[in-house]
């Protein structure tokens, strides 16, 4: 799978069915080359400008499922929002 087939997914919390988004990103080791977490827009983020700068950041391991049209993951979204890092 690549990740511009990723990106063409929408990630959905299984715990409250929300749509969180589309992946925006990928965190992986670069040690190893495994991904280790997805990276979707924050809430109220539109096409990534005009908003608060802040993400989802979703481990591997809160994957339940890869499907042909949507990614589904079990999260707390309190404790998956991060502010984004300024470079």
């Amino acid at each position: 799978m690549r990740f511009s087939d990723l990106k063409e997914r929408e990630v959905i919390n299984c715990k409250d069915c929300k749509r969180l988004g589309f992946v925006s990103d990928l965190v992986f080791d670069s040690c190893n080359g495994k991904v280790e977490a997805l990276i979707v827009p924050g809430p109220g983020k539109f096409f990534g400008c005009f908003c608060p700068v802040t993400e989802y950041v979703i481990k591997f391991c809160h994957i339940v499922r890869i499907g042909p049209d949507i990614i589904l993951v079990d999260i707390d979204l309190v404790e998956t929002l991060e502010k984004k890092k300024e470079h």
